[in-house]
């Protein structure tokens, strides 16, 4: 089986001469393709002007489907542990890191439902939703779907799947960018971690590294370009920052299989993963 990335098809009329070289960029890119399994890739590239920037970006690309590989949701409840644990203690494929959570004392602030058991509950403070806490992941026979739930509390509770993960901003819904609020979470370039719905039924997880000078990371409507230029129709946000971390089974690379540059280090290294809440597992 081939499994291909497509660039998305749009009007270079609707766009800045900016946005239409750096999706050219995407899709002419040398991605270095390496094949996990049957089923699963891992493709990596440094781009030296990417939105007027160096970036370095991974991409993990599947069948979005019912068969094997199985993906999954773990968490470690009150406690912070590494991604390359998670992946480590569930035999993973590959462990990509989830939602928000309290740096503080552990636990998501997102609602997580693993197997039908609500893990943590979405955190409210005052009487809207922000937006990481308006849309969500569900796996419902091992298929992805990315669903948007709006400011009404307690809407992430109600989907009656039995993995859930709420997380986001939202990036796009059914091939358009959403609308994202002005803010600096927005607006300023931070690592970020995402997930999308792409072309011919493909999941694409994706990792941005970022707070280096070999990376200086995206904004969120950079991201959204990424993404929409990777051929996506639905893609949301996860947690990034210093949390962003790809780990790989059986790299070999002496990196403990951590592929991405994680930006707590403050050294271009593979080492000095953030400890997490949650996680995304390919098993």
């Amino acid at each position: 089986m081939v499994i291909t990335l497509l660039a998305a098809t749009f009007s270079i009329s609707n766009v800045s001469a900016q946005s239409t070289s750096d999706s050219l960029r995407i899709k002419n890119a040398s991605w270095r393709t390496t094949r996990l399994s049957r089923e699963v890739v891992w493709r990596e590239s440094h781009f030296d002007t990417l939105f007027g920037s160096k970036q370095n970006i991974n991409l993990i690309v599947l069948k979005n489907r019912r068969r094997k590989p199985q993906i999954a949701l773990a968490s470690a409840g009150d406690s912070l542990k590494p991604t390359s644990w998670f992946g480590e203690k569930f035999g993973a494929m590959v462990a990509l890191n989830g939602t928000f959570f309290d740096t503080k004392n552990g636990g998501s602030v997102d609602l997580i439902k693993i197997d039908g058991k609500v893990i943590d509950t979405t955190r409210v403070t005052g009487n809207k939703l922000i937006e990481h806490q308006q849309a969500a992941i569900v796996i419902h026979r091992n298929r992805v779907r990315i669903k948007f739930g709006g400011n009404q509390s307690g809407w992430d509770r109600q989907l009656g799947e039995d993995n859930v993960m709420t997380t986001g901003p939202l990036l796009l819904q059914d091939g358009k960018p959403h609308v994202l609020q002005k803010n600096a979470f927005n607006d300023n370039r931070h690592p970020r971690t995402c997930i999308c719905i792409g072309p011919r039924k493909q999941l694409i997880l994706a990792t941005v590294d970022g707070r280096n000078a070999n990376a200086q990371g995206m904004n969120l409507h950079e991201l959204t370009n990424l993404m929409r230029w990777l051929g996506c129709r639905h893609a949301i946000n996860f947690d990034g920052g210093g949390s962003t971390t790809l780990w790989l089974n059986s790299v070999g690379q002496g990196s403990n299989g951590v592929v991405n540059y994680p930006s707590d280090s403050k050294q271009w290294i593979h080492t000095g993963e953030r400890p997490v809440s949650n996680v995304l597992l390919i098993l």
